[in-house]
């Protein structure tokens, strides 16, 4: 006589995809989604380099790691079926794509769809228009074939189903979480005054609006915590705008968090964005935020509540923002303690998780 198997004590194979070479907060995302899953989901992390594969894997100590070459592009039929054997050799549940935007992975998600009975999940951070109609065709045609597709905010959902064709509500709305922990506060760099903020130093974060905002604040020092390719061009602006002794740029660290007790006010003055991990950091770090309303900021910085939020591209609204708050101890405190509590009930890394696995029993029979 057959024995009858509890559906709950049934495993649940999950293979995770990133093609990213590098480490940005997407990769941070999946890395701790991967560490926040419930024991029943067997984790495999499949990639095209092994240094971020083996990263996001580490998060998970039962989790294994599997490489496949990149795909050069459309041509490259050798890479497709690359990644086309290694699903067949996984044979996982459900194929789970981590997408920085919605054109990155195409090649994955073609061969996933090939896989019989496969259920494909393209999980999209930031929605951005395509880099031409090869790709936006292709996406579309392949969208249709996954079993889901989620994005990290509400706002960035109906974005992305305006550039897939799809209808409203058709993409899930899944919030990226932090784990929250104890850090080691670093010490406070200078007295007086301090905003800040971290993430790569990248036209798209907005740090030379916040540059031009400090000429308004001037008893005010600016932390920037974090390296990247616009590093030199902000020295050299806050040397023209005569602020440069008033401008602290860290350089790369490996926990910016640490930083974030020292701050007064976390400002992220960025030109768009999805839904960024450092405002959720800041959050449960107790500090309201200043910040551009893009993407799905608003979702987690309500305006007046948890923090304030001014227009992309004007240093004079961000200069008002930050004058409040830092002439009112009162209020900062009292944002950053709303702030702090709404990231504990809805931005954390079990939250994400049970998110998650909401939509893998959806998918499961």
């Amino acid at each position: 006589m057959p024995v009858a198997t509890d559906p709950q004590l049934r495993t649940t194979r999950l293979v995770v995809y990133s093609d990213s070479s590098e480490f940005g907060g997407a990769e941070g995302s999946l890395a701790t989604l991967v560490g926040a899953l419930g024991p029943g989901i067997d984790v495999t992390v499949l990639g095209v380099d092994r240094a971020v594969v083996e990263w996001i894997a580490n998060h998970r100590p039962a989790a294994k790691s599997f490489l496949v070459p990149p795909v050069r592009g459309w041509r490259d039929w050798r890479g497709t079926l690359a990644h086309l054997q290694a699903l067949r050799r996984l044979r996982p549940d459900l194929f789970q794509v981590n997408l920085a935007s919605p054109w990155f992975s195409l090649y994955a998600l073609s061969a996933a769809v090939l896989v019989p009975r496969l259920r494909t999940i393209a999980v999209v951070h930031l929605p951005v228009p395509p880099p031409n109609e090869r790709q936006r065709r292709l996406r579309r045609l392949v969208s249709r074939r996954l079993a889901a597709e989620v994005t990290v905010g509400r706002r960035t959902a109906r974005e992305l189903e305006a550039l897939l064709g799809r209808a409203s509500g058709s993409v899930r709305t899944i919030h990226n979480g932090v784990q929250e922990r104890e850090v080691e506060p670093a010490a406070r760099p200078v007295p007086g005054p301090l905003i800040g903020s971290s993430g790569r130093l990248h036209p798209q974060k907005g740090f030379d609006v916040l540059l031009r905002a400090l000429p308004a604040l001037p008893d005010v020092t600016a932390l920037l915590v974090g390296d990247g390719r616009e590093r030199q061009p902000l020295v050299a602006l806050a040397d023209e705008l005569g602020v440069s002794e008033r401008v602290l740029v860290t350089g790369w660290v490996s926990n910016s968090r640490s930083y974030l007790p020292a701050l007064d006010v976390f400002v992220l003055p960025s030109r768009f964005e999805a839904f960024p991990l450092a405002i959720v950091e800041a959050m449960l770090a107790g500090l309201p935020v200043v910040a551009t309303d893009v993407g799905s900021v608003s979702e987690a910085v309500i305006d007046g509540e948890t923090g304030l939020l001014v227009p992309p591209e004007d240093p004079d609204a961000l200069a008002r923002a930050l004058r409040r708050l830092l002439e009112d101890p009162a209020e900062r405190l009292a944002m950053g303690e709303r702030g702090r509590a709404l990231a504990r009930e809805r931005f954390t890394a079990p939250t994400m998780a049970a998110g998650y696995e909401s939509l893998y029993a959806e998918l499961l029979p």
